[in-house]
C-alpha cells in the first residue's frame, strides 16, 4: 500500500512540474481565465487540482483536439506564412515599385536632357565667333 502512495505522489509531482512548465512557456494570448501568475500559484499550492484545472481550463487547446464532448473542434485551415519570394502580393508590390522608380528616373533623365539642349541652343555657336 505504501508503494501505491509513493507512486501516486510521484505522479502528482510530475503532473505539477509539467503543468508549471506548460504554464510558464505558454504565450500570453493562450492563457485563459486567470493571469499567468495566478495559475502558477494555484498549481504550486494545489498541485493535483491546480494541474488538472490548468490543462482543462487555463490554456487554449491546440487546434483540432477534442473538447469535453469528445467531438473534434472545427478548425480553419492553417495558413502558412509565405517567404517573401513566394508571396504574390509582395512580388507584385516590388514590381509596381520598380516600375514607378523607373518612370521617375526616366522623367528626370528627360528633364536633364531638355535642360542641356536648351543650354546648348542658348550658347553661341563656335563658328559665329570672330577670330582674334
Amino acid at each position: 500500500m505504501a508503494r501505491l502512495y509513493v507512486l501516486l505522489f510521484l505522479v502528482q509531482i510530475v503532473l505539477a512540474v509539467v503543468a508549471l512548465i506548460s504554464c510558464l512557456s505558454a504565450d500570453e494570448e493562450k492563457v485563459k481565465a486567470l493571469p499567468r501568475m495566478v495559475w502558477v500559484l494555484i498549481i504550486l499550492f494545489f498541485p493535483l487540482v491546480g494541474s488538472i484545472a490548468w490543462f482543462l481550463v487555463g490554456r487554449e487547446r491546440p487546434a483540432g483536439t477534442a473538447g469535453v464532448t469528445g467531438a473534434p473542434r472545427p478548425t480553419a485551415p492553417a495558413r502558412r506564412p509565405l517567404a517573401p519570394d513566394d508571396d504574390p502580393e509582395f512580388l507584385a508590390s516590388l514590381d509596381e515599385r520598380s516600375r514607378r522608380e523607373d518612370q521617375e528616373r526616366l522623367r528626370l533623365w528627360e528633364e536633364d536632357l531638355r535642360r542641356r539642349e536648351e543650354e546648348l541652343r542658348g550658347r553661341p555657336d563656335d563658328r559665329d565667333r570672330p577670330e582674334v
